[in-house]
């Protein structure tokens, strides 16, 4: 399973993946690998919101959304975002189908805090939808938003933003994947005199969170690599920004931080 942050997409087409990481899906699933991918988008919703006038604010990695934002970050993530990635990838000869968490009600979810608007918490994960898919030989793309399926007042929204590490950490935990990379714009994590971390277990993992060492954008991936290994026995966080760097990590591994479970 694979996380794409939206840093990672092209440097001249901000919605579209680099072509070596499009290049790696489609060999994986040549080689008879079963793949999901999850995607951010960000930063391009950032810019979208910027063109309308509306600023963004970030608690602890995730974003504060009202209505407005709501809205840009649907049409963003599952519009423009998913449909760009899937179109790389088929255009290569591979196989992927888009969705969204609130397709299938894959992503079931309430809202985590009502400081942060309406972004969700993951209180469900329904498989079918991505196990249908899979099982068609295609490679599901989803887009991080869920069904506000739990104490929904009656005119809230019934969409919610949920931060795509923790969509990734909460599928990897539910369909207990071999294992799951994050693609990010960073090689991985780094200790305080900025070198590279080849290695976390679980605990150190934690203790990273605790101590506050972690940047505001890497908490909620830590979290979800947290989660994810309640039933997967490895997670890597690699910069997706090296050339082929997925079908390196799989191949080779060591090209950033992996955290393996106990």
């Amino acid at each position: 399973m694979v996380k794409i942050g939206g840093a990672t997409f092209g440097r001249h087409e901000p919605t579209v993946l680099d072509i070596g990481d499009v290049e790696d899906v489609v060999e994986l699933q040549r080689r008879g690998k079963s793949l999901i991918i999850v995607h951010g988008g960000g930063k391009l919703i950032t810019d979208w919101l910027t063109k309308q006038g509306i600023s963004s604010r970030f608690v602890q990695g995730e974003r504060v959304t009202d209505r407005a934002t709501l809205e840009v970050a649907i049409s963003v993530l599952a519009g423009l975002v998913n449909k760009e990635i899937v179109a790389a990838i088929n255009s290569l000869g591979g196989q992927a189908v888009g969705i969204s968490g609130v397709d299938g009600a894959l992503i079931q979810g309430e809202v985590k805090n009502i400081e942060l608007g309406y972004v969700g918490r993951v209180v469900k994960v329904n498989l079918a939808l991505l196990e249908a898919l899979l099982q068609s030989g295609c490679i599901p793309v989803v887009a991080p938003l869920g069904l506000h399926s739990r104490d929904k007042p009656d005119q809230a929204p019934q969409i919610l933003n949920i931060n795509a590490d923790v969509v990734a950490g909460e599928i990897a935990a539910a369909i207990e994947a071999e294992r799951l990379i994050f693609l990010t714009d960073v090689a991985g994590i780094y200790d305080e005199q900025g070198n590279l971390i080849p290695y976390l277990s679980p605990g150190e993992t934690e203790a990273l969170l605790a101590s506050g060492g972690a940047s505001e954008g890497m908490i909620p991936k830590l979290r979800a690599c947290l989660r994810a290994l309640s039933s997967t026995q490895t997670v890597s966080i690699i910069g997706g920004k090296t050339p082929h760097a997925l079908l390196k990590e799989i191949e080779e591994g060591d090209v950033g931080t992996t955290i393996k479970g106990s």
